[in-house]
């Protein structure tokens, strides 16, 4: 048994919506699976009680979206045989640790944290502002600390949102004396370029913006999308000079196409219509999205609830001890 199978790791996604796209495959499922290929002991959470800060009015939509987001998962290349995935929700002890944390974490904290922020623009200035809006950052930190793990996976830019967890880790241990956590990592891909893979339109990939290719989506829907994305605006013949950086479907050759490093250069030379391009982009998006297709097509509703209860069972064992280990901390037994 290597290093690497005795470590613990802790990911999720929320469960706003019920496709996840490929910026979140590259943004973060990517590293998740190879970091399960390595050996870690994955739990995949679909983080359906986050959702409800900013969706609490559809509460049954966001318990569809969530088995959605699990058969992602897994067609993604999250497999249940090596990882456990399981529904926030289903776990009780991330409600139960979420509100022990609630009572030593100082107020001032949650308004620093960048997520408050974030979360109060996705909910609107039109909305009064949820209680769990402020203690988001709580019940994620009740989330991971729950598995104990080795590490988080995140992007670079999202850190800051994770730091406050540590921080209660640490609160928590001094004010009961006893050493319950242990500081967790922060697992940033190496090559991070690949997280900040633009949407149809140039902008961040999003499902708000309607610009997003779904792992999801048929081959002729991938196909209509490409043919609408953005391309270099100044490129009207075909010998006019491309700018791949700031072309959309370049930017999908680069990760997709084995000879990116060529069409790059034919684009920048004129040597190479748009037309082309995303031809040739499309074969290359749908030729990689068509093993994820295959598997997703292969999951049944009773498949998936079969995988979600094994995971949570699973996820359950541990978070049961970790909360008994608090518990017995505080002096509540």
């Amino acid at each position: 048994m290597t290093n690497q199978q005795t470590k613990r790791i802790l990911s999720g996604m929320r469960s706003s919506n019920p496709r996840l796209h490929i910026g979140n495959y590259e943004g973060a499922l990517r590293n998740w699976v190879d970091l399960q290929n390595e050996g870690y002991d994955m739990f995949c959470m679909v983080a359906d009680l986050h959702a409800l800060t900013t969706m609490y009015e559809n509460a049954g939509e966001v318990s569809t979206n969530a088995r959605e987001v699990a058969k992602d998962f897994i067609a993604g290349g999250i497999d249940p045989e090596k990882s456990s995935i399981f529904i926030q929700s289903h776990v009780r002890e991330h409600a139960e640790l979420h509100l022990l944390f609630s009572m030593i974490t100082p107020l001032g904290w949650l308004e620093r944290v960048p997520t408050y922020k974030e979360k109060q623009e996705d909910l609107g200035a039109a909305e009064r502002e949820p209680y769990g809006l402020l203690g988001y950052p709580v019940l994620q930190t009740a989330d991971i600390l729950l598995y104990k793990p080795y590490g988080v996976p995140v992007g670079r830019d999202q850190a800051p949102h994770l730091e406050i967890g540590n921080d209660i880790a640490v609160r928590f241990n001094r004010l009961y004396n006893k050493e319950v956590f242990t500081p967790f990592k922060y697992m940033i891909p190496q090559d991070e370029s690949r997280a900040k893979l633009p949407g149809l339109d140039m902008r961040k990939m999003s499902k708000s913006y309607d610009n997003c290719i779904y792992l999801s989506d048929t081959e002729d829907e991938t196909a209509r999308k490409i043919k609408t994305a953005f391309t270099t605006p100044s490129k009207i013949k075909k010998s006019d000079p491309g700018v791949p950086e700031g072309c959309a479907v370049c930017q999908y050759l680069r990760l997709y196409s084995s000879t990116w490093e060529l069409q790059w250069d034919e684009d920048r030379q004129g040597l190479r219509g748009c037309m082309q391009s995303k031809t040739e982009c499309t074969e290359a998006v749908n030729e990689y999205l068509r093993p994820m297709r295959q598997r997703r097509a292969e999951l049944d509703d009773a498949a998936i609830e079969a995988i979600l209860t094994r995971g949570a069972e699973k996820a359950r064992e541990v978070a049961s001890a970790t909360l008994d280990e608090v518990k017995s901390a505080m002096g509540m037994f």
